[in-house]
This record gives C-alpha cells, structure tokens and sequence, in this order.
C-alpha cells in the first residue's frame, strides 16, 4: 500500500502552493484590479490561481514529496 501522506503535510502543500501564487497574481494584477469591487477581485484571482495550483504546483509538490520520502 503507498504511504499516504498524512493531512498536516497536505495542508503544508496546499499553502505552499497557494501563498506564492496569490502574491505573484497580486503583484502582476493588482494595478489592473484595484479599482474593481473585492468580489470581483476575489473571483478573478481565485479563478487564476486554482488552476495553477491543482494542474501545475500540486502534482509538482506531491512528485517532490514523494521523492524525498523514499528511502534511501
């Protein structure tokens, strides 16, 4: 049976995957967004930045753990 990572470390994933990608669509946004209603922006980002983070960082998070999990 494959060693399931346990919720903590998902959760850490899941963050690392996140924060950096809301802070550069916020840098690369934030002009072009700022006289939008919060709503508006939440969405946008929102919409731009799953995506990135379940089809690109997560997998690529998850092959790294994996890696560095096995023994050696």
């Amino acid at each position: 049976m494959p060693n399931k990572s346990s919720r903590h470390q998902t959760a850490v994933m899941i963050w690392l995957a996140v924060a950096p990608t809301l802070i550069v669509l916020q840098l690369l946004l934030g002009d072009l967004l700022r006289d939008a209603p919060m709503v508006v922006r939440t969405l946008i980002t929102a919409t731009i930045a799953v995506p990135i983070v379940v089809y690109g960082l997560l997998p690529l998070l998850q092959r790294l753990r994996a890696r560095l999990m096995e023994p050696s």
